[in-house]
């Protein structure tokens, strides 16, 4: 149970490769999945974090293992948030950057297929702001997968 079965470097480089793999995965798939979870993302992220639990610990089920795999992944995440934060490039790779989707009551349906975003969820947003398209100003993906709505004056 205290007794690892493979060496604690072993364990922070698979820690970290796969830290790596999946923070490229996550953000290649693209802003609407991290930003807002449907029943069917927090499905896919059960069964990603499943899928590569064997991964990480290479079979060792020992406490000091599993301990470190976590050390290893929470300092991983507070290193990644410590470079972006002081570095807007790192931001922009990791993070991503606001997208515009439409502007004078105008969507513009080529950018929002390629974003991957739902007409349903366009229409929610408009609604939320409380905004019509001949109001609409400009519609943007956040970074973070919300739709923000700026109004005409």
């Amino acid at each position: 149970m205290f007794e690892m079965e493979l060496p604690w470097w072993e364990l922070v480089a698979r820690g970290a490769i796969i830290y790596a793999v999946l923070l490229v995965m996550v953000r290649v798939a693209g802003k609407r999945t991290v930003g807002q979870f449907t029943p069917f993302d927090l499905l896919v992220v059960m069964l990603l974090s499943e899928s590569v639990s064997n991964s990480l610990s290479g079979g060792d089920n020992s406490i000091p293992a599993g301990l470190l795999i976590a050390a290893t992944l929470i300092a991983l995440n507070m290193a990644i948030a410590f470079i972006t934060s002081r570095s807007r490039k790192a931001a922009e790779l990791v993070d991503g950057t606001a997208v515009l989707l439409g502007r004078d009551g105008k969507i513009f349906q080529e950018v929002v297929k390629r974003n991957r975003v739902a007409e349903g969820d366009m229409q929610q947003a408009l609604r939320e702001q409380d905004c019509s398209l001949d109001e609409m100003q400009c519609v943007f993906l956040e970074a973070d997968g919300k739709i923000t709505i700026l109004k005409k004056r």
